[in-house]
């Protein structure tokens, strides 16, 4: 079954209304750059010398912070790899996740045209600073 895709205001309203929870699978210096208010970090893939490896223990962290029936909302920059996340917690027996379209920064073509608006040019709510018990070094810590 394909992963349900939404647009920023439709993610927005799942998390105040619905009990979701922005699960922003970006590197960690991409989410310390700013994030949805309230997002938690764990990263699909690092940043490394050699360009982005992926994380051997996605899913292992989201599991142990995430039961099965929680209710997701996976973000990244653009959508790509958000989309992918959402498929492996959907394939790992999530059955309440959902994708945000155009991601944090949005989604542009290959004229550089945005093509869908991300989470940051939605005006929705930013942060810097991970909130308590959200950042990717906690979360990992608490497995």
């Amino acid at each position: 079954m394909p992963v349900r895709r939404v647009p920023p205001a439709e993610a927005s309203r799942l998390i105040a209304e619905e009990g979701y929870v922005y699960l922003d699978v970006r590197s960690i210096p991409e989410f310390d750059g700013g994030h949805p208010t309230g997002a938690y970090n764990v990263p699909l893939l690092h940043m490394g010398p050699g360009g982005m490896m992926p994380n051997a223990e996605f899913l292992e962290v989201v599991s142990s912070r995430f039961p099965k029936g929680a209710k997701i909302v996976t973000g990244c920059k653009m959508g790509g790899r958000s989309l992918r996340a959402a498929e492996m917690l959907a394939a790992a027996g999530y059955g309440s996740v959902v994708d945000l379209v155009g991601g944090f920064g949005g989604e542009y073509n290959h004229m550089r045209q945005l093509v869908n608006p991300g989470w940051s040019q939605s005006g929705l709510s930013v942060e810097e600073t991970a909130q308590p018990g959200r950042s990717y070094e906690e979360l990992r810590a608490k497995r």
